[in-house]
């Protein structure tokens, strides 16, 4: 009888460390203002309202995003001081689109190839961030601008 009041009291216990783990208010994600609304990335695979894959294969990707060294180069810069975080920048909204980070094999997701290298890309990003992965920003500006046809279907 003993052994059974313990399993009873244990029971809560266990709900509540389950609990634990859902986001009832999630804490400030990667996030751009875009026009009058604003895109987030979501850890919600559920919630989202695109999904994004990343390959490591040039040739399977949808998407080409090279990380560039400078700012100026790039079409995407994120630069962040940890101390300056403005947590009223992306409140969410009717128009607010989420993007998540997803397997490559979601059906229609773009599928995003990440270098480091110079050499033909769809889309140029600079990432200094504190808050942000370069993951995050390159599945942010493909969320913002959509799977563009030129470089993606072209022959390496």
């Amino acid at each position: 009888m003993l052994r059974f009041k313990f399993l009873v009291s244990a029971v809560p216990l266990i709900f509540a460390a389950i609990l634990a783990r859902v986001e009832f208010f999630p804490g400030s994600r990667p996030c751009i203002a875009l026009g009058s609304g604003t895109i987030g990335i979501v850890s919600a695979p559920w919630h989202a309202d695109l999904h994004a894959g990343f390959t490591d294969d040039p040739k399977v990707a949808t998407v080409r995003v090279a990380i560039s060294n400078n700012a100026e180069a790039a079409d995407f810069a994120v630069v962040d001081d940890v101390n300056a975080a403005d947590g009223n920048a992306c409140e969410a909204t009717p128009a607010t689109q989420f993007i998540a980070i997803s397997a490559p094999e979601a059906g229609g997701a773009p599928i995003i190839y990440l270098s480091h290298e110079e050499g033909p890309a769809d889309y140029r990003i600079f990432v200094h961030s504190n808050r942000f992965t370069d993951r995050q920003a390159a599945a942010l500006i493909v969320g913002a601008h959509g799977q563009p046809p030129h470089l993606a279907t072209a022959d390496l």
